[in-house]
Order: C-alpha cells, then structure tokens, then sequence
C-alpha cells in the first residue's frame, strides 16, 4: 500500500496579510502621488535675473524677470535663461518626486512595476 501525502492548502491567512500590505502600499503610493502634485519650487538663475516657480504637475506657475536683463539686442540670452530657470525647476521636482516615492517603495522597482523606483 503506498501512502499518499496529501498538503493542507493555508487557511489564507498569508495571502490576506499580503493583500492587506499591497492595499497600504497602495495608499501610500497614491498618498504620495497627491503630495508630489501639490508641490511646487522656486527657481532662480543669473544671478537672480530670471525667477520661476514651477509646480509638481509639471506646470509653470509664475516667471518674473528683472528689468535690467531685458535687453532687445540680446533677447537669445533671455531666452536661454528662462529656458535654464524652467529646466531647472522641473529636476529639482523630479528629485523630490523620486526621493518620496522611493521612500515608500523601498527599491520595489525591479519587480517590473511601472513606476516604482
């Protein structure tokens, strides 16, 4: 007679505690999505010349430029200030977007899961 071994399945308590951790993960995640849009940085480039402020959906909020640069014979300069002063604003939020999500996915992101970092 050959006996056979038969596996009790789990009564689902591991698998309800892992969903119990995705649904928190999730809340945080979506917490810190919320967080990342409301926020916004202050930039200023040349020495003062251009100042922008830019928010965390990726909108420019306000651009001041001080009288004195604005010069019609070189408008090319002003230009690539704003654009500097923009460019700038943006990767200071991407940063901090990446800081706070990575604080809450803990290096999540070689699961294949996009937008995990």
């Amino acid at each position: 007679m050959v006996k056979k071994r038969i596996k009790r399945r789990s009564s689902g308590s591991g698998r309800a505690g892992m969903l119990r951790q995705i649904q928190a993960l999730q809340e945080d995640l979506m917490r810190a999505q919320d967080e990342i849009v409301a926020m916004k940085t202050t930039v200023s480039v040349g020495g003062g010349a251009v100042t922008v402020t830019v928010t965390g959906d990726k909108r420019l909020q306000s651009i001041t430029i001080a009288p004195e640069v604005v010069d019609p014979e070189d408008v090319e300069m002003l230009q690539d200030l704003i654009v500097a002063a923009v460019n700038e604003g943006f990767e200071q939020l991407d940063k901090e977007a990446s800081e706070k999500m990575s604080a809450i996915t803990g290096g999540l992101g070689g699961l294949g899961i996009p937008g995990l970092t």
